[in-house]
């Protein structure tokens, strides 16, 4: 399904502990494949409790760049205005920092 050049990596963060994500899964966790050569995002999906939630946070990052987390931080912040704004926020900069972790290792 997903290229040799992809690799799969998950952000992570905490919401309010009355948001239904938290209850449900006791955090906010995004998981990109991101094409480790163009470092663009090929497929997302989110913890969610509501599927257009996941849909619409994938039309966000997917064909976004990994190194360009200003835009996708913007476009989360002038687009996504659900209860989890900030936790969706947090969580893309997580795997931002895990992404560039692993870019240099594989060096």
């Amino acid at each position: 399904m997903y290229h040799a050049n992809t690799i799969y990596i998950i952000g992570e963060s905490k919401t309010s502990s009355n948001n239904a994500i938290m209850q449900q899964y006791n955090g906010f966790f995004i998981a990109l494949v991101v094409d480790r050569v163009s470092h663009t995002i090929v497929d997302a999906e989110c913890s969610s409790t509501i599927n257009i939630t996941s849909s619409f946070i994938r039309s966000i990052v997917v064909g976004k760049s990994m190194l360009d987390t200003d835009t996708v931080l913007k476009e989360v912040e002038n687009r996504y205005f659900g209860s989890s704004q900030k936790a969706v926020m947090v969580a893309f900069k997580n795997a931002h920092i895990k992404y560039k972790q692993i870019v240099k290792e594989l060096v």
